[in-house]
């Protein structure tokens, strides 16, 4: 929003959104073919937008005409990257009435992904939005029916899921080659011990940064430069923590590999226990899902010690009754499981025939391997693209970027209410826990609505 501009009012939201919808109905959508250009706009550029801008200059068909942030540094520093003089914006609104754009980018703090894309899709744009898709379940299944509704292509960014590296790993998990997956574990390690992001004051926001525009639909608090940029993702009024930035990745690429979107029942435990700094998100968490078919899911957020966990450097470990599967950044490994043959003495026919079963099983073992490859955004904005030409659905479409989201978010309220949830998936509730129920939505600030 421009910080010249009055507070958009409930009734002034609804009708641009009105308005919009009825323009983006009559009028056609300008039908692409394989080498025309998809022309972008952008909708926030700090630390990651400024990483999806990076995916996307990479594409020959990309064509970026727009950019909007509240932050005039960002624009800058944008605007000179792509170099071609992109129109700017401090209020996405404005970019959305551009009749000359085909998708926007959406890259904002995560209690700013829902409005822009709800307004995106009554323009008639297609959205590139980044994970986590929403702040709560209520949120993001809204999300989930406005694309459909306005028949959007839509991709959600949690990119690992158009690596082909990851690809290949998830199927090798789905495969049964490393037998029956018993547990599944994810971890974040990183040593922020003792200070971590401090205590800074509260205090005025810069002049270049307008901060009840940054808030948005979230509580107005007082301007604390903790709460802004990067390190907004420590409180939870913009942000899951570490749960949603990087468990999304994990527990997206975890229920692919198992060929399941939703466990059954989430745990969790953790708090602030080492770490002197204003933050609201634990430095130390353990997260525990139950997925069908027998399967303990872990996360794992280390913030007060960097030791590795797992083999060194691993994110995501799968440990199957044939083998464990560790996957890293840029790579993944294979590891038999080493069988021990069992010796029983034979009592009848059947224990001989149950024995040579057990032999030709073990025969069965994988064999072990190491592959390198990447998991960049690039894979996943070259998706997007060609899915806006083609209109097929995207490798995370919203339905799918929701579940994987979903996941993070009900640890977290099982972290809240120090409770195990039982999780209906198709209704999307806690049968068990009708307080829980509570906090899968938010109320928006005045004047901003759903």
């Amino acid at each position: 929003m421009d910080s010249n501009m009055k507070p958009v009012t409930r009734r002034e939201f609804s009708k641009t959104l009105a308005v919009a919808g009825t323009t983006a109905a009559l009028s056609p959508w300008r039908v692409l073919g394989a080498n025309d250009r998809v022309r972008l706009g952008f909708i926030g550029l700090g630390n990651r937008g400024d990483q999806d801008l990076d995916a996307f200059l990479k594409q020959p068909d990309a064509e970026v005409v727009a950019i909007c942030d509240l932050y005039q540094p960002y624009l800058d520093f944008a605007a000179k990257k792509i170099g071609t003089g992109p129109r700017q914006f401090k209020d996405y609104r404005r970019l959305l009435e551009m009749k000359d754009l085909d998708a926007v980018v959406i890259a904002t703090p995560d209690h700013w992904h829902a409005l822009p894309t709800l307004a995106a899709c009554a323009a008639g744009k297609d959205i590139y939005v980044e994970k986590p898709l929403s702040l709560c379940v209520a949120e993001g299944r809204r999300m989930v029916e406005a694309v459909r509704r306005h028949q959007r292509v839509c991709q959600v960014g949690i990119h690992r899921r158009s690596s082909p590296l990851c690809q290949e790993a998830a199927e090798i998990v789905r495969s049964g080659a490393l037998g029956h997956i018993t547990v599944a574990r994810a971890f974040h390690i990183q040593n922020e011990w003792p200070t971590g992001i401090g205590h800074p004051p509260d205090g005025n926001p810069p002049p270049e940064l307008d901060w009840d525009a940054w808030l948005g639909p979230a509580p107005r608090k007082p301007y604390n430069k903790n709460r802004t940029f990067y390190r907004f993702r420590w409180f939870y009024d913009y942000s899951g923590g570490q749960m949603t930035n990087f468990g999304v990745h994990y527990l997206d690429f975890i229920q692919m590999a198992l060929g399941h979107d939703a466990p059954l029942a989430v745990t969790a435990m953790g708090g602030q226990f080492a770490i002197d700094d204003n933050r609201e998100i634990p430095d130390t968490l353990e997260a525990l899902w139950q997925y069908p078919g027998g399967t303990l899911v872990t996360f794992s957020q280390y913030n007060a010690n960097a030791a590795p966990a797992s083999l060194p450097g691993a994110e995501v470990e799968f440990r199957g009754t044939k083998g464990t599967l560790y996957l890293k950044g840029n790579s993944f490994e294979v590891v038999p499981e080493s069988v021990p043959e069992l010796e029983f003495p034979a009592q009848s026919p059947l224990d001989r025939g149950a024995g040579r079963r057990y032999s030709e099983d073990r025969r069965k073992l994988i064999a072990p391997r190491k592959v390198t490859g990447d998991a960049d955004t690039v894979h996943h904005a070259r998706n997007f693209l060609d899915c806006v030409k083609s209109r097929a659905k995207c490798t995370c479409d919203p339905e799918t970027g929701h579940r994987s989201t979903s996941a993070t978010l009900i640890a977290n309220i099982a972290l809240k209410t120090k409770a195990h949830l039982e999780w209906d998936a198709r209704a999307e509730r806690f049968p068990n826990h009708p307080a829980a129920n509570k906090l899968l939505d938010y109320p928006y600030r005045a004047p901003y609505r759903h």
